[in-house]
């Protein structure tokens, strides 16, 4: 029998100040030092200072370092810190100066409404006092778990697995068996002490409330059942969680107290990034500080969500109506990032009746005003602080007058139709006639609304204006509530799900149907679906290998499609249809940019106006383009000069939501009487969460667990603790990352920082230790000159001569050992994707000889040549051949062998509006090859083949596409920071 492992106690700490890691042996510490601590000295031969070839810092920088995201048009500067919430004394429009991405801005604040902090009485501060003591608890106060290991146990089992009460009890068992022999207990005797534990949690309890519904108008002679019924609603109040949000202490520097203006300093135009930088806010603040005692208050603009969802295609009462709430005042990184920012404050009822009265205008219009009445029930507690300050304290440890509002609504089409009280095929913005809804008309408003409701007659409301008159809107019972107003952007319904996948992909198959007939036409979709399963490999990317037509489609099916269906259509259908899909694509990326600028909406609107002409290509099979989902567009410039940027109000956000609010603790209940298991499951985990956030700023969670544990043993209890340890070559960090088969992008929280590209932790062993060998591996003869020439480059940075032209015994020489490596890691700012709080994203370049034991693969990368320059046109494409480094004169040179691609114009492609790249080689007919230090290495690029009109080979696959074409399309559509640098 082998002899068993010891259990590896952690040893080492990491050096780098605020950096809790601890590590097993000093191997694991070297290699986390490198990656993430370079400018900490390690022991050993001094270093010499080396500059890179590349003009631009990109290695990853200290701890405290916080530059701006990347821009191209600047070298990176160093940037001043973001001014905090103004003060009483600096708020009167005054122009506070900042950085944001590498161009100089500045705020104009609201001057009445500035959230300046006061008392618990609500009496102001002085400008710089110190926020109210907050009370005092104990360090090692872990109520009501007596010890950090109880906590952490406890939000192991609950939330990270959320083991079944069978399950847990036989871990408690187990750990009651490992511990009898120290006459020691486990942290929980069974599932019910453990829930016991996190019941008599304080922080985080608002308790679920609920009313009954019942039917009280006028009754016919044959009483339909659902008269009879009530309906119960459950509801949290939003006015305890809007508190819960305020305090949250993780919140306190992203969060905007005062509405703002900001503008660029260059040429004064406006930009528009998070809620409270849109003209709504400061509508709101101007109505309200017509009151006198409403100044110095913070506005608190209360953000909801509902959408209908279904737990299981099960048979059954499965579809929940869950309601959502958010404040305007958290900046979009932390409610897009599900940071406890989005909360779930009610579920509503979802009346149902037979199929003989399902469909009467009577049960239709209860339906309605059933939703209405319930959040006008849920929402009452808000409605005294509407007019009328009341005293919240803050994250920041302040106490502010607040005042709330009701702000945006986050809801679909058909959600937005019964939230608007219109009829179906009207927009609820504007009063558009249906039959041309492109025609626009004048917005709807609360008070026209009314007027018209006022003298005309129901019939006519309804044909005329697509209004509902037998409805009254919740907001009607708020102040300063306007529903139409409120009714915000849905990117995913709207543009990725609506006029994208369900109109413009639809309309090209039948469109080939029109033109080519059933057989022709779906020879040509089989091929357009082949060329969309032959895209290249990249990070995120998802594929269709059996084409488009299944059946559960999702938004994520519909942004994975978005990203490769341009090319692949490009030779089956007419130019103009491939110019009306360019269009609507850059609009909808436009629309996606985490920050948006006047050029923006400029640019937004000509996409727009060149969709609307180039669609009606479609007309031979498309009766009207008078569709709601595609009218929305022309909303969307007026709805981000009030909301901000719209991917902080995106239905995206929600939809997300209903994984943890509902999905999972559904899947988690018995199924008998789920909701109320589910409601309990929800108060759980807000409760684990408010203890984190509550332990975590007391300092309480520093390290791991079991780095605490080894810090609280005394010399003697270490002593017997920690027994010897025998090397382990293979024993890294306790939380290593290895070279693992990982496609889809990282989010990264932390700082922000302009990017940076390390290699792998761990070389590979098997693979070339030589500069010969890896010339024979790789199949590059003159490898031993490319090294040369890039040594050349790399210690003469001041010398212009190119290093072909340097007499070979000038080059310098390396001829030791290398390391090779099958993939680096690039970290950049890309807030406009999925990214961490910091707008930060990860993704990993692959040059693997055999990736996933199947296919060579060998990404392609953006090389960064021409910093003065914005765009494509600073930009190169490159292939990783490998990535290798070696070790000169005491200097470590992580580095890689690349081949070089060629742009095919000086400009983007006309039709598709992406730049062209073939291959690049030599008068000879050998590739252009370049070893270049891995610092000029931006990120990951996607290339898909320009297939022209000819169908592909049926067994063509992704893996062999770069081989097989020769000329490529740089996919700015692979994600939306590609598209803003691929442009």
């Amino acid at each position: 029998m082998p002899p068993r492992r010891a259990h590896h106690l952690l040893q080492l700490p990491c050096p780098a100040p605020g950096c809790a890691r601890w590590f097993r042996n000093q191997s694991g510490l070297t290699q986390h030092r490198r990656s993430l601590h370079p400018n900490i000295p390690a022991p050993g031969p001094p270093q010499p200072s080396r500059s890179p070839s590349h003009p631009r810092d990109f290695s990853p920088p200290p701890p405290d370092f916080s530059p701006p995201p990347r821009d191209f048009s600047q070298p990176p500067q160093p940037s001043p810190p973001m001014p905090s919430e103004p003060t009483h004394e600096d708020s009167d429009n005054a122009d506070a100066e900042f950085t944001d991405s590498s161009e100089r801005c500045y705020r104009t604040y609201h001057s009445m409404l500035n959230g300046r902090p006061c008392t618990a009485d609500g009496e102001f501060l002085p400008h710089g006092a110190p926020p109210t003591p907050m009370p005092q608890k104990a360090p090692d106060d872990w109520s009501p778990y007596r010890n950090r290991i109880e906590f952490e146990a406890a939000e192991f089992a609950f939330k990270k697995c959320h083991m079944s009460a069978k399950n847990l009890d036989f871990l408690c068992d187990l750990m009651a068996a490992t511990l009898v022999k120290h006459r020691d207990v486990p942290p929980f005797a069974d599932h019910k002490d453990l829930h016991n534990v996190i019941d008599a949690t304080q922080l985080g309890d608002v308790p679920w409330q609920s009313f009954s519904v019942q039917y009280t108008g006028e009754r016919p002679e044959v009483v339909p059942p659902w008269m009879d019924d009530e309906f119960d609603v459950w509801y949290r109040d939003p006015r305890a969680m809007a508190h819960n949000i305020l305090a949250n202490p993780t919140f306190k520097d992203e969060i905007d107290y005062t509405p703002f203006r900001e503008y660029n300093a260059s040429d004064k135009t406006r930009r528009w990034k998070d809620f409270m930088s849109g003209d709504w806010a400061w509508k709101q603040s101007d109505i309200i500080s017509k009151d006198p005692e409403t100044h110095g208050s913070a506005l608190v603009p209360i953000i909801l969500g509902s959408d209908k969802t279904t737990v299981s295609v099960g048979t059954g009462n499965n579809e929940y109506y869950p309601l959502y709430a958010s404040i305007g005042n958290v900046r979009n990184s932390v409610r897009r990032a599900h940071r406890d920012a989005l909360v779930i404050i009610g579920f509503l009822a979802i009346p149902k009746t037979d199929k003989k009265h399902s469909k009467d205008d009577a049960f239709r219009i209860f339906r309605r005003q059933l939703f209405h009445s319930s959040l006008s029930a849920i929402l009452s507690s808000l409605k005294s602080a509407m007019t009328e300050y009341e005293v919240v304290r803050c994250g920041d440890g302040h106490f502010r007058r607040i005042i709330y509002s009701l702000g945006p609504y986050i809801a679909d089409y058909e959600e937005q139709l019964v939230l608007s009280c219109i009829v179906k095929h009207w927009c609820p913005k504007c009063i558009a006639v249906r039959t041309n809804l492109d025609n626009g008309g004048m917005d709807r408003c609360r008070e026209h609304t009314e007027f018209l409701i006022g003298e005309l007659h129901g019939d006519v409301l309804w044909d005329e204006f697509g209004i509902i008159g037998d409805l009254v809107p919740f907001t009607n019972d708020f102040p300063r509530a306007d529903i139409h107003e409120l009714l915000s952007f849905d990117l995913l319904h709207q543009l990725i799900k609506g006029a994208f996948k369900d109109h413009l992909v639809d309309w090209v198959a039948k469109y080939l149907k029109a033109v080519h007939g059933t057989r022709r036409a779906e020879e040509i979709m089989s091929d357009i679906d082949r060329r969309g399963a032959a895209a290249p490999s990249f990070s995120g990317l998802r594929r269709f290998p059996q084409g488009r037509d299944f059946k559960q489609w999702t938004g994520d099916d519909s942004k994975a499609l978005m990203k490769v269906f341009l090319p692949a259509i490009e030779g089956h259908v007419p130019g103009d249809m491939v110019r009306a899909f360019r269009a609507l694509l850059e609009f909808c990326y436009l629309a996606r940019r985490d920050v948006v600028t006047e050029d923006t909406l400029n640019q937004m609107q000509d996409a727009l106006h060149w969709f609307h002409r180039y669609r009606q290509i479609f007309d031979l099979v498309v009766p009207t383009f008078s569709l709601p989902r595609q009218h929305s567009m022309i909303h969307y410039t007026d709805m981000i000069r009030l909301f901000g940027a719209p991917n902080g109000l995106c239905s995206s956000i929600t939809e997300s939501k209903h994984i943890k609010a509902v999905k999972e603790p559904w899947r988690w209940s018995s199924r008998h009487n789920a909701l109320g298991q589910m409601l309990v499951t929800n108060q759980r985990l807000d409760k684990l969460a408010a203890s984190r956030v509550d332990f975590d700023a007391r300092g309480m969670l520093t390290g791991t667990i079991l780095s605490s544990a080894l810090a609280a043993l005394t010399p003697d209890e270490d002593e017997q603790a920690v027994p010897p340890i025998a090397p382990q070559p293979d024993a890294h960090a306790i939380e290593p990352q290895p070279d693992i088969d990982i496609d889809d992008g990282e989010v990264v929280d932390g700082p922000t920082v302009l990017g940076y590209v390390v290699l792998a932790k761990t070389p590979q062993r098997k693979r070339a230790r030589t500069v010969a060998a890896l010339a024979h591996e790789v199949a590059v003869p003159d490898l031993r000159r490319l090294i040369r020439h890039f040594l050349f480059t790399q210690l003469n940075q001041d010398d212009p001569r190119d290093p072909a032209d340097v007499p070979t015994g000038s080059l310098p020489r390396h001829e030791g050992k290398l390391q090779v490596f099958n993939s680096a890691a690039a970290t950049f700012f890309a807030p406009s994707d999925l990214s961490g709080t910091g707008g930060m994203r990860r993704e990993h370049i692959r040059a693997c000889p055999l990736w996933r034991n199947e296919y060579l693969r060998n990404d392609c990368v953006f090389i960064d040549t021409d910093s003065d320059t914005q765009g494509m046109r600073g930009l190169e494409v490159a292939r990783i051949v490998c990535f290798f480094s070696f070790k000169h004169n005491w200097e470590v040179y992580p580095c890689a062998l690349i081949h070089w691609f060629e742009k095919i114009d000086d400009c983007a492609d006309e039709d598709t509006g992406m730049w062209m790249v073939h291959p690049s080689f030599h008068e000879g007919g050998s590739r252009n090859l370049a070893v270049i230090h891995i610092e000029t290495v931006f990120r990951a690029a996607h290339l898909i083949p320009m297939y022209g009109s000819e169908y592909i080979p049926h067994d063509l696959k992704f893996y062999h596409s770069i081989d097989c074409f020769r000329s490529f399309y740089v996919n700015k559509f692979a994600d939306h920071h590609a598209f803003e640098i691929a442009s």
